[in-house]
C-alpha cells in the first residue's frame, strides 16, 4: 500500500476507480492510485476489532455511525460531480456524525474521525500524505495506531489546522473528547491474542 500503483501514469478520478476490479483494493489520493496491497496482517485486525468494538458500543442509540475499511470516503475539492473526484480513501475506522454525508456508495465529505493502523506499508504515507489531506478536509480527529510500539498518535483540528500530536502508549486510557464520555483503554486494544 506504500506505493502508487504502476498502473499507468495519469491521474484517476472515481470514475475509473469504479471500474476495477473487486477484488483488487486500492485509494485515491489527488488522482493517484495506491494499491493497498497486501491484506492487513492478523494483529492489525485484532486491534481494528476491539478499537471498532470499543467505539461502537458506546455510539449505540446516538446519532454518529462508525464504519471501518473497505468503506469507500470520497473527499470532493470543491463541488464537483463524484465521477470527478480524485480522492478516495478506504481507512481503517472512520466515524461520522452528519448523516447527510453518506449515501449507498460510501461518504461523500470529511468524517469527524479517521483512525489508521499503520503496517509497514503505509507508514509514511499515513504520517505526511493522509495527516495532510485529512487537515486539509477538516478532519476533527486523525488517530495513528503503531501495533510494532504500542503507541497512539492524535492529531486534533484547531483553528483548521492539526496542532502538536498527542502521543499515548499502551497503559494508558484515551479520552475521545468529540464525544462526552468515550474513554478507549488502549491496554485492551493493544492486548494480545
Amino acid at each position: 500500500m506504500g506505493l502508487p500503483a504502476i498502473k499507468r501514469e495519469e491521474r484517476f478520478t472515481y470514475k475509473d476507480y469504479l471500474t476495477w476490479p473487486d477484488e483488487e483494493r486500492w485509494e485515491l489520493i489527488e488522482g493517484v492510485a495506491y494499491d493497498m496491497s497486501p491484506a492487513p496482517s492478523r494483529r492489525h485486525q485484532d486491534i481494528l476489532r476491539e478499537l471498532s468494538m470499543q467505539i461502537s458500543n458506546y455510539l449505540v442509540g446516538k446519532p454518529c455511525q462508525i464504519y471501518f475499511a473497505p468503506f469507500d470516503v470520497r473527499l470532493p475539492e470543491n463541488d464537483e460531480p463524484d465521477d470527478e473526484i480524485e480522492t478516495v480513501v478506504q481507512p481503517d475506522i472512520v466515524v461520522f456524525c452528519d448523516r447527510n454525508k453518506l449515501d449507498d456508495r460510501g461518504a461523500r465529505g470529511a468524517p469527524d474521525i479517521v483512525i489508521e493502523i499503520l503496517s509497514p506499508y503505509t507508514a509514511k504515507k499515513d504520517f505526511v500524505t493522509k495527516r495532510s489531506l485529512y487537515e486539509r478536509h477538516k478532519v476533527l480527529q486523525y488517530w495513528i495506531v503503531d501495533p510494532q510500539t504500542e503507541e497512539v498518535v492524535i492529531f486534533k483540528l484547531k483553528d483548521n489546522k492539526y496542532g502538536e500530536p498527542e502521543e499515548y502508549k499502551k497503559e494508558d486510557k484515551v479520552k475521545m473528547d468529540i464525544f462526552e464520555d468515550l474513554e478507549i483503554d488502549l491496554e485492551k486494544i493493544f492486548k494480545s491474542y
